[in-house]
């Protein structure tokens, strides 16, 4: 067990004024076992946004969480369970990042059979930018086995950390990984990865239009959602790629590209695409934002909120080059990813909270809250922004009987604010505490390992650089 996951269960957490035990874990030397508490509390006196009807507000409730369920709302709760104080604090669901690429274990360069990864993360270091800001949820979008295993490590309790949809990458032309040429190569992809266990499909920029047609009809029937780029085979006659199944693109630029003058009239031709489709948008705006300001200055990247929490690795890993028409080209597609929002949202097609985190500049959990605030600013209403990253993203995985809304019979996932995001959306980054999966855990705790995490990736910073990767 992870130091820090002996931390998250076996203190005794001060929670808003009132003390619990969250989850006691004894390790036994002998057999080498962990045997936990049932997870039982009762927070009282909390105003709680169930998401479930627009702007309501349930004031001075009280939650009963057991084991890893939202047991009961303003029910009865048995005598013996922790009480936590609410103190007025505000409650909404876990938030979901519906676009990230994880960062595992991997191995960089040339490898020997039985080898193994020549670089190793510990996952709890990988997993707590999320839980600092309530990402309870997170879809990777070019998942690997080295996630799956990260993915069990949470499974099985011995890391604290998301839920992980892991979503199968599929592209054509040269290159690694799954490629497929032809709609036959197309089908079989789909096919090995519902067999390994993959939740959905990524199709990619390079696949041509036939294979893009087969993949995206193989998944449909396999019952794999499809998100992705437009393929550029689709240059001059976009509307082809709007087929039923592919449910979701994954990028606004993927809009873009497909206009020559990025003007309104392209933008109302795209919704009408979109609309009439039943395709979804999940436009990952922090993205092309941070890539914008990386142009014009690197300065920007140090003063990132979590940066220091980035392994350095990855601190080390950013966007080089750049030139006057770089910056112009960004800061134009920065316009016109704001505006197709705008115009997708005014024409009721759900936007999904996405961010592209682990791309340059793109921190993991911190940017969801980015991308919250530019929804905002691209005219979502803030219980709208907080839909993109709860119940949307849930309907759109197909697990909104799980997740999602604060309801009798949910996991339980979901933070503690001290403001009310209804009225200002900044608030999702004021958190008080956080529950996965009904593991509660406190700011104060929190602080101190984002701490610890800092000192040690300041003191491994000259390990780990991006151009000396291979010679591990």
């Amino acid at each position: 067990m992870s130091s820090w996951l002996r931390i998250l269960c076996t203190s005794v957490f001060v929670v808003v004024g009132a003390v619990i035990t969250s989850c006691e874990q004894e390790e036994h030397s002998e057999s080498n076992t962990e045997t936990p508490l049932p997870t039982r509390f009762v927070i009282h006196n909390v105003n709680v946004i169930p998401m479930t009807e627009r702007d309501s507000v349930l004031r001075n409730a009280s939650i009963y969480i057991a084991d890893t369920r939202i047991v009961a709302i303003n029910g009865e709760v048995p005598d013996s369970v922790h009480v936590i104080e609410g103190n007025g604090t505000w409650l909404i669901p876990g938030l979901v990042d519906a676009h990230v690429h994880g960062f595992a274990d991997i191995h960089f360069g040339e490898a020997y059979r039985t080898q193994g990864p020549n670089f190793v993360v510990d996952n709890q270091d990988v997993m707590l930018p999320y839980i600092a800001n309530g990402v309870t949820t997170i879809v990777d979008l070019n998942a690997r086995v080295d996630n799956f295993g990260q993915r069990n490590e949470i499974v099985k309790g011995n890391v604290i950390g998301p839920r992980m949809a892991l979503a199968a990458l599929i592209d054509g032309g040269d290159g690694n990984g799954r490629i497929a040429h032809t709609p036959e190569e197309g089908r079989l992809a789909v096919r090995l990865a519902k067999a390994d266990g993959y939740d959905l499909i990524k199709v990619y920029s390079h696949l041509n239009k036939e294979t893009f047609f087969a993949i995206v009809d193989e998944a449909q029937s396999l019952d794999m959602p499809v998100v992705g780029h437009i393929p550029n085979d689709f240059q001059g006659s976009l509307h082809e790629a709007f087929v039923p199944g592919f449910s979701m693109a994954a990028h606004a630029e993927e809009f873009a590209k497909h206009s020559h003058d990025m003007s309104d009239a392209d933008i109302q031709r795209f919704v009408a695409m979109a609309r009439e489709n039943g395709t979804w948008l999940s436009p990952t705006l922090i993205a092309m934002q941070r890539f914008a300001e990386q142009a014009r200055s690197l300065d920007s990247l140090s003063y990132l909120p979590g940066f220091s929490y980035v392994h350095p690795l990855m601190q080390d890993n950013y966007n080089r080059g750049s030139n006057p028409e770089r910056v112009l080209h960004l800061q134009n597609t920065v316009a016109f990813n704001k505006r197709l929002v705008h115009a997708f949202y005014q024409a009721e097609i759900p936007i999904v909270a996405g961010t592209d985190a682990g791309c340059s500049g793109v921190i993991w959990g911190y940017s969801l809250h980015d991308e919250l605030a530019l929804l905002a600013e691209a005219g979502l209403t803030h219980y709208d922004v907080l839909r993109a990253a709860t119940t949307l993203p849930a309907e759109w995985l197909g697990i909104s009987d799980r997740i999602g809304t604060i309801e009798e019979g949910k996991f339980a996932d979901f933070i503690l604010l001290h403001g009310n995001p209804l009225e200002n959306i900044a608030n999702t980054t004021h958190i008080n505490a956080v529950c996965f999966n009904g593991k509660l855990v406190q700011r104060a705790n929190i602080d101190n390992m984002l701490l610890d995490l800092e000192r040690k990736n300041d003191s491994t910073k000259h390990v780990y650089t991006w151009k000396n990767r291979k010679q591990w």
